[in-house]
């Protein structure tokens, strides 16, 4: 039986793709803050899954709780789907939560990977995943940490995406754009080409079995965003702070 791992895998995206896996027959294992929302949300296969109470900026219990789901069954699969984003996109960021945001969205990321490789190097086989954004092609107005953050997962995982082809090990990037989820519900803005969550677990499912380096969807709006992100920046700049296309209102 094959193994995955899945960090914020209580809710939203990482919910979705745990319940993708235990529908194929894969063990899974998910950690989150809350046993609520574990225990509300998973009612099947649960014998072929475990739950992790814990934060994902905590390196020391991120790390015991992999070695412990990988102690029976290896460790086949790690996505790195945690992240938290901006409720309210304010001109001047609030840096407390913007700290918070970089030791969830970059370390929770950098953590998982350091646990996970410890099983798979010895091993000699494993794909590492990790949730990026399409907001991390370009800075963004009032999402500074979350567009740094993003931009950052998707520097650090091309580099080992390099490096770690001589272990055997893949590295593959998902950068989603607007999916139904409890951290885009609190958005108040339009989101151009919403994709339920479900189906973007299906996408990222498929993009992760085909072992992509990258994958940024949907496919119309990611082509934009990266068309807009080779633009020189002072057009970029010009485009962007537009009324309609700045969601910075505070």
């Amino acid at each position: 039986m094959r193994a995955v791992f899945i960090t914020g895998g209580t809710t939203g995206i990482g919910m979705e793709l745990a319940k993708l896996y235990l529908s194929r027959g894969w063990r899974v294992g998910v950690c989150g803050r809350s046993r609520q929302k574990f225990d509300d949300n998973f009612t099947t296969h649960l014998d072929h899954l475990t739950f992790y109470g814990l934060d994902v900026s905590n390196r020391k219990d991120l790390k015991a709780a992999i070695a412990d789901f990988s102690k029976s069954s290896g460790l086949d699969l790690l996505i790195a789907n945690a992240g938290i984003g901006y409720i309210h996109k304010t001109k001047v960021p609030d840096f407390e939560y913007s700290y918070k945001m970089v030791e969830i969205n970059l370390f929770g990321v950098m953590y998982s990977f350091e646990a996970a490789l410890e099983i798979m190097i010895p091993s000699g086989k494993g794909q590492l995943v990790a949730m990026s954004s399409i907001a991390g092609y370009n800075g963004l107005p009032g999402v500074s940490a979350y567009s740094a953050t993003k931009a950052a997962v998707q520097k650090y995982t091309e580099s080992l995406h390099l490096d770690l082809k001589q272990f055997n090990i893949a590295v593959t990037t998902i950068c989603p754009g607007f999916v139904e989820t409890p951290l885009t519900a609190t958005n108040r803005h339009s989101m151009p080409f919403l994709v339920k969550a479900p189906k973007a677990a299906v996408l990222i499912a498929r993009a992760i079995e085909k072992k992509k380096m990258i994958y940024a969807f949907p496919f119309i709006f990611a082509s934009i965003v990266r068309f807009i992100s080779i633009l020189p920046r002072t057009w970029y700049r010009f485009i962007i702070t537009k009324k309609a296309f700045n969601y910075s209102k505070e």
